[in-house]
């Protein structure tokens, strides 16, 4: 950190941001991608590797990121698939016992590109104003960049699910100490490790790529599916809602993030491109079952159209700070799903209640 190379970032609407580059140098100096802030104040690597960003260029609101250093614990996949990092201040040294390396050697390591010594506060209120959109960043001319912020296509309409589900099939064994052992069958649209954490407390899963047939998914006999967290425009994901349509009705299913919004469109349901999106440790959700508001962890940028439901599921959830969908319940079939991360990993844990629930949905479906 001590040579300091400068750079800059710049958005697609010719906002320029000057700073310094961190990380890896991108490819020609120029990195791109669809800008987006999250509010979280500590889990930034949680954050990077979680591959929900693919396509995405993560900004911390937060001013001061990497203080505690990094870990291979803490890792939510098997790489960053996001398109770079964006930061007030980088530390230059880390404090904490659980500590292996500092983020700016990870970043390096993953070949993430980023840049510090922004003005991460002026940036965020910009995108809160005008919405996320693509920007470029790097070592190149600001007149490159803007060519390259231009002509990035951000997330819309993109299969980004293709870019970070599993090749192949694997096991996660379980772990649960007592009760019946499930069998769970997780369809990986970019699933996060802990996730795969909470469901392997529940049985034996199998996670399987998101182009999985159906035949093929009840070929494992599972007591439920999984339906993942993972990136961009649920429109795109290819046959994925054919699928889950067709397995509605023959075995408990239970999504998060952009599952929810998966389980939502097999039934019928829009979804729709959100301003700047959800992105954060500390969203008020309100659970329409109690009354009581839960402190949830978010990472979106579409939501579901609540209004085109229909008369096939209820909205169990909602998001206090703008009435987005963040949970439906289906009223004709064994089924729910949740918008924001109740594995919390980073995050509260106000929402880990549901893992419980998806357990009670699987044994009552024996």
């Amino acid at each position: 950190m001590s040579d300091l190379t400068e750079a800059a970032l710049v958005l697609a609407d010719g906002s320029l941001f000057e700073g310094e580059a961190i990380g890896v140098p991108p490819a020609d100096g120029i990195a791109s991608g669809e800008v987006v802030f999250n509010t979280v104040l500590t889990g930034y690597q949680e954050v990077i590797t979680d591959p929900s960003y693919a396509g995405q260029i993560i900004t911390f609101t937060y001013p001061h990121i990497g203080n505690y250093g990094v870990n291979a614990t803490d890792d939510e996949s098997r790489r960053p698939f996001c398109r770079g990092v964006v930061v007030r201040e980088l530390a230059r040294r880390t404090s904490n016992w659980r500590a292996t390396g500092d983020l700016d050697a990870m970043l390096r390591a993953a070949g993430v590109p980023g840049i510090a010594g922004i003005d991460t506060r002026r940036l965020t209120r910009h995108i809160r104003d005008a919405g996320a959109m693509p920007g470029a960043f790097g070592t190149a001319d600001t007149d490159a960049l803007r060519r390259a912020a231009l002509a990035e296509p951000g997330t819309d309409g993109i299969d980004l699910v293709a870019e970070v589900t599993c090749a192949a099939p694997y096991e996660v064994a379980s772990t649960r100490g007592e009760g019946p052992v499930r069998r769970i069958v997780a369809m990986d649209f970019g699933i996060k490790t802990t996730i795969l954490r909470h469901l392997s407390r529940l049985g034996d899963v199998l996670v399987v790529p998101a182009s999985t047939s159906v035949s093929d998914i009840l070929a494992a006999a599972p007591d439920g599916v999984f339906l993942s967290n993972g990136p961009g425009d649920p429109s795109a994901v290819a046959h994925a809602p054919e699928t889950i349509k067709a397995l509605i009705g023959q075995v408990p299913i239970f999504g998060i993030c952009l599952g929810h919004q998966l389980l939502s469109r097999a039934i019928g349901a829009d979804t729709v491109k959100m301003a700047f999106g959800h992105h954060g440790g500390n969203h008020p959700v309100r659970r329409e079952g109690t009354g009581a508001v839960e402190i949830t962890s978010q990472n979106h940028n579409f939501a579901v159209d609540a209004s085109t439901l229909g008369g096939r599921a209820e909205v169990t959830h909602v998001n206090l700070n703008d009435g987005v969908c963040e949970g439906i319940r289906l009223l004709d079939a064994p089924g729910f799903s949740v918008q924001h991360h109740p594995e919390a990993g980073p995050g509260p844990h106000d929402s880990q209640y549901l893992f419980d629930e998806f357990d009670a949905l699987m044994g009552a479906a024996r």
